[in-house]
């Protein structure tokens, strides 16, 4: 009788920690919401991109964003990051006046905020801007 009872605790034990687990891996999901945003520039005019990152349908502080800029041909020519305000929210700018015309694509990924790092899920979203 006493070793059905202490195999059924240990199977319950087993559940429970196997579920303990399952939900220590879960995904955390940020993500970047651009507002307000242009498409086409002029060269030698600040392109700025803002806007906040979503958790659960709110903006979140600290969350760490990066922006890369790419040519048509996928190298990098800007790639810096900085982290969401109080609110939430974000703002990046970079100067054109040493670009060339062109279409350039921009992507700002959610890195999520420092201590979810480990089991973010890395959202980005992307613009392509035309510089005339």
């Amino acid at each position: 009788m006493v070793s059905k009872r202490n195999y059924a605790f240990l199977f319950l034990l087993a559940l429970f920690l196997y579920g303990t687990a399952k939900n220590s891996y879960a995904t955390h999901i940020s993500e970047p919401v651009l507002i307000k945003f242009k498409t086409e520039y002029l060269l030698g005019e600040k392109i700025v991109l803002n806007g906040w990152a979503e958790y659960n349908a709110q903006p979140t502080a600290d969350v760490l964003l990066n922006l890369k800029v790419s040519l048509p041909d996928g190298t990098v020519i800007i790639d810096q990051s900085q982290q969401t305000d109080q609110q939430g929210h974000f703002e990046f700018e970079f100067d054109t006046k040493n670009l060339t015309p062109g279409i350039y694509q921009t992507t700002i990924t959610s890195h999520c905020q420092e201590i979810h790092r480990s089991i973010c899920t890395y959202k980005n979203q992307t613009v392509e801007i035309n510089l005339k």
